[in-house]
């Protein structure tokens, strides 16, 4: 099993972001703090002022995009459904199929059976001398 190593990366991302306000600040952690929530603050604002939302049809537009991924969802949904319905059919055709064939070969093993249990039956009244019916 081989473990994700996600956990290192971030680690190691976490502790060179450190390093790096650390060392901009002179190695005062106050001033590295202050710094990187300044930092946050920007790109925060950044990212606010590019989603959509921050237009007066912001709201017409997001119900747009809604009722169209709505109604992606709802045909990917019908799609799913008839590949679903059109296996399960070719799945029970299959066991249909398969169980036909078991039968087949079970009817031709008991044919065969019940032919030398016929042969052994008349071989032994033959040795007391009945009759074979």
């Amino acid at each position: 099993m081989s473990k994700s190593r996600m956990p290192l990366y971030l680690g190691i991302a976490a502790v060179g972001g450190a390093g790096y306000y650390l060392y901009g600040a002179g190695g005062n952690p106050k001033a590295a703090e202050s710094k990187f929530e300044s930092d946050v603050n920007k790109a925060s604002g950044k990212l606010k002022a590019k989603l959509p939302g921050e237009t007066p049809d912001a709201e017409k537009n997001l119900k747009g995009y809604g009722q169209e991924t709505g109604a992606k969802i709802d045909k990917a949904i019908a799609d799913a459904d008839k590949e679903a319905s059109k296996l399960k059919k070719d799945a029970e055709a299959y066991a249909k199929d398969a169980k036909s064939e078991a039968l087949k070969a079970v009817d031709k093993f008991d044919q065969k059976v019940e032919e030398g249990a016929a042969k052994a039956k008349s071989g032994i009244s033959g040795w007391f001398g009945g009759s074979s019916k």
